[in-house]
Protein backbone atom coordinates (compact mmCIF):
# COMPACT_ATOMS: atom_id res chain seq x y z
CA UNK A 1 0.00 0.00 0.00
CA UNK A 2 2.83 2.40 0.69
CA UNK A 3 3.95 2.20 -2.94
CA UNK A 4 0.46 3.12 -4.17
CA UNK A 5 0.46 6.21 -1.94
CA UNK A 6 3.85 7.25 -3.34
CA UNK A 7 2.59 6.86 -6.92
CA UNK A 8 -0.60 8.83 -6.21
CA UNK A 9 1.40 11.62 -4.57
CA UNK A 10 3.77 11.76 -7.53
CA UNK A 11 0.86 11.99 -10.00
CA UNK A 12 -0.73 14.81 -7.97
CA UNK A 13 2.57 16.74 -7.95
CA UNK A 14 2.89 16.39 -11.74
CA UNK A 15 -0.68 17.70 -12.23
CA UNK A 16 0.10 20.76 -10.09
CA UNK A 17 3.21 21.52 -12.17
CA UNK A 18 1.22 21.27 -15.42
CA UNK A 19 -1.27 23.93 -14.29
CA UNK A 20 1.51 26.48 -13.73
CA UNK A 21 3.15 26.02 -17.14
CA UNK A 22 0.87 28.46 -19.00
CA UNK A 23 2.00 31.89 -17.87
CA UNK A 24 2.10 35.33 -19.37
CA UNK A 25 5.29 37.41 -19.30
CA UNK A 26 4.08 39.13 -16.14
CA UNK A 27 3.94 35.72 -14.34
CA UNK A 28 0.14 35.73 -14.15
CA UNK A 29 -1.97 32.90 -15.45
CA UNK A 30 -2.93 33.47 -19.07
CA UNK A 31 -6.36 34.94 -19.71
CA UNK A 32 -7.25 33.67 -23.14
CA UNK A 33 -10.34 35.86 -23.41
CA UNK A 34 -8.23 38.82 -24.57
CA UNK A 35 -6.88 37.77 -27.94
CA UNK A 36 -5.89 40.19 -30.70
CA UNK A 37 -5.70 38.96 -34.32
CA UNK A 38 -3.38 40.56 -36.90
CA UNK A 39 -4.10 39.71 -40.53
CA UNK A 40 -3.85 41.21 -44.01
CA UNK A 41 -7.04 42.48 -45.63
CA UNK A 42 -7.34 41.36 -49.25
CA UNK A 43 -9.31 44.37 -50.52
CA UNK A 44 -6.72 47.08 -49.84
CA UNK A 45 -3.66 45.06 -48.68
CA UNK A 46 -3.63 46.75 -45.26
CA UNK A 47 -2.92 44.95 -42.00
CA UNK A 48 -5.82 44.85 -39.55
CA UNK A 49 -5.91 44.39 -35.81
CA UNK A 50 -9.13 42.89 -34.45
CA UNK A 51 -10.26 41.74 -31.05
CA UNK A 52 -11.14 38.02 -31.01
CA UNK A 53 -14.77 37.56 -31.97
CA UNK A 54 -15.14 41.18 -32.97
CA UNK A 55 -16.22 42.47 -36.36
CA UNK A 56 -14.78 45.98 -36.14
CA UNK A 57 -11.16 46.68 -36.94
CA UNK A 58 -9.28 48.31 -34.07
CA UNK A 59 -6.58 49.77 -36.30
CA UNK A 60 -5.36 49.62 -39.91
CA UNK A 61 -1.62 49.60 -40.59
CA UNK A 62 0.41 49.79 -43.79
CA UNK A 63 3.07 47.29 -42.69
CA UNK A 64 3.07 44.00 -40.82
CA UNK A 65 5.72 45.04 -38.22
CA UNK A 66 3.73 48.18 -37.41
CA UNK A 67 0.56 46.13 -36.87
CA UNK A 68 2.34 43.56 -34.70
CA UNK A 69 3.95 46.26 -32.55
CA UNK A 70 0.61 47.99 -31.96
CA UNK A 71 -1.17 44.71 -31.20
CA UNK A 72 1.58 43.73 -28.74
CA UNK A 73 1.22 47.04 -26.92
CA UNK A 74 -2.54 46.47 -26.62
CA UNK A 75 -2.02 42.92 -25.41
CA UNK A 76 0.52 43.99 -22.78
CA UNK A 77 -1.85 46.60 -21.37
CA UNK A 78 -4.76 44.14 -21.27
CA UNK A 79 -2.79 40.99 -20.29
CA UNK A 80 -3.74 39.38 -23.60
CA UNK A 81 -2.06 37.59 -26.48
CA UNK A 82 -1.44 38.37 -30.16
CA UNK A 83 -2.08 35.91 -32.99
CA UNK A 84 -0.56 36.77 -36.38
CA UNK A 85 -2.11 35.20 -39.48
CA UNK A 86 0.03 34.34 -42.53
CA UNK A 87 -0.61 36.46 -45.63
CA UNK A 88 1.03 34.33 -48.34
CA UNK A 89 1.66 30.76 -49.41
CA UNK A 90 0.10 27.51 -48.31
CA UNK A 91 -0.42 28.80 -44.79
CA UNK A 92 -2.45 31.87 -45.87
CA UNK A 93 -4.98 32.76 -43.21
CA UNK A 94 -3.55 30.34 -40.64
CA UNK A 95 -1.86 31.42 -37.45
CA UNK A 96 1.93 31.69 -37.68
CA UNK A 97 4.13 30.10 -35.06
CA UNK A 98 6.94 32.31 -33.82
Amino acid sequence: MAEKDKVNTKVEEEEEETEDEILTPSNKKADFTKVYHVNKRASDKKWTIKFAGGEKVIKLCDTKPEAIAYAKSLAEKQDGVVLVHASKGKQKGKIQKK
